[in-house]
């Protein structure tokens, strides 16, 4: 029900932007968030958006850096990501859920619907 695509091969400095689609169901009620996952390490917040108010939320590792942004109409959710370095290399999921509380925003095990992942590499 959540497809993310636009990862790839980018050099450090450079940028991407990754898109999330929903399909079967609307997600336009739902908080919707970016998890990344490098090889070896847990799943780990990246970004987050409220539906109630558009509040944006970003892990301290890409705030400045990255942008959520939403599209209702469209039922698509962006990830803009600047400034790329290594350490940003992993496979990148998108998330959502309805009934998200703004503690939980950043917890993985609370957001029952997710897309397959998409590989971010940022080479040095």
């Amino acid at each position: 029900q959540l497809q993310a695509s636009g990862g790839g091969l980018v050099q450090a400095g450079g940028s991407l932007r990754l898109s999330c689609t929903a399909s079967g169901r609307t997600f336009s009620g739902y908080t919707l968030a970016w998890f990344r996952q490098a090889t070896g390490k847990e799943r780990e917040f990246a970004a987050a958006l409220k539906s109630t108010n558009s509040n944006a939320f970003y892990a301290d590792s890409v705030k400045g850096r990255f942008t959520i942004s939403r599209d209702n109409a469209q039922g698509t959710l962006y990830l803009q990501m600047n400034s790329l370095k290594p350490e940003d290399t992993a496979v990148y999921y998108c998330a959502a859920d309805p009934r998200i509380i703004l503690s939980s925003i950043r917890s993985a095990r609370e957001y029952d619907y997710w897309g397959q992942g998409t590989l971010v590499t940022v080479s040095s």
